[in-house]
């Protein structure tokens, strides 16, 4: 057995065990139960160590960081957001934000799943170590907005859950949403932040120019945009709440738009990630 077909085995109980967590979490939520949370976040958990031994296993059998095509990219996506959850929202207290934020990896997951797992020689264009801190400033920055995302929605739903003992353990209060929310996006805002600085330079580099207006920087330029409005209106106007969690939902729509979208619809010269 070779590194690709070990790693396609590996990425494959990756998604089957992500699918179970989020599963497990809407379980947990629905039904008010303590196990089917508590499972969750295990199965969660052994779902990203697998999940980051098949990046491992990639990247050996490609002889590179698996970052530079749309598979690549997807299922670094996705484990930047379980990365960010794992190492933010697992707490008790939170745990269910996983029912948030592990039905969007496993969408992302699936996502990763319909495209081209080949392995090509990558571009003269990607043959820079700038790709490397382009794209893993991308991986974490979408990871910490994948987050705020599923924390943003909890948000807009918490008034309708009704409180009793069970959501006093396992439900945030809305203030507490509210703060890990404006703290992941200003963590996720850094490195987007990045992500647009180290791609002037790159481009400058493989293009002679910082910046095209191609497709692709320009949805990255408006998602910026929006949460650099969301930050600054919190800190001027003290803006929490409903009208922060809308900012936020919008902004991680704009974050899918500029990947997905993109890619799908609109001729890049970024389409190959």
């Amino acid at each position: 057995m070779n590194y690709l077909q070990a790693e396609t085995i590996l990425f494959s109980i990756t998604a089957v065990a992500y699918l179970i967590s989020a599963v497990l979490y809407i379980l947990f939520f629905a039904l008010k139960k303590e196990k089917p949370g508590e499972l969750a976040g295990y199965v969660l958990l052994a779902a990203f160590i697998l999940h980051t031994a098949a990046l491992v296993v990639r990247s050996i059998g490609a002889g590179r960081l698996p970052l530079s095509n749309q598979y690549e990219f997807a299922t670094s996506f996705a484990w930047g957001i379980a990365l960010s959850y794992v190492i933010f929202a697992r707490k008790k207290k939170y745990r269910a934000l996983g029912t948030f934020v592990a039905p969007v990896i496993f969408l992302i997951i699936g996502y990763a799943a319909m495209q081209s797992r080949e392995v090509n020689e990558l571009m003269p264009a990607l043959q820079s170590n700038w790709l490397v801190i382009h794209v893993s400033t991308a991986i974490i920055s979408y990871g910490s907005f994948g987050v705020a995302f599923g924390g943003s929605l909890m948000y807009l739903l918490r008034d309708r859950i009704h409180e009793n003992e069970f959501t006093r353990h396992y439900f945030p209060e809305k203030e507490r949403l509210d703060v890990l929310n404006y703290r992941m996006i200003s963590f996720g805002f850094l490195f987007l932040t990045l992500v647009i600085v180290t791609g002037a330079i790159w481009a400058q580099k493989a293009w002679g120019r910082y910046w095209t207006w191609d497709p692709k920087e320009t949805w990255s330029l408006v998602t910026w945009i929006i949460y650099a409005i969301y930050l600054h209106l919190r800190i001027t106007r003290g803006w929490r709440g409903k009208k922060a969690a809308w900012f936020a939902v919008i902004g991680f729509i704009c974050v899918i738009f500029t990947y997905i979208g993109v890619n799908t619809w609109i001729p890049s010269i970024h389409s190959y990630a």
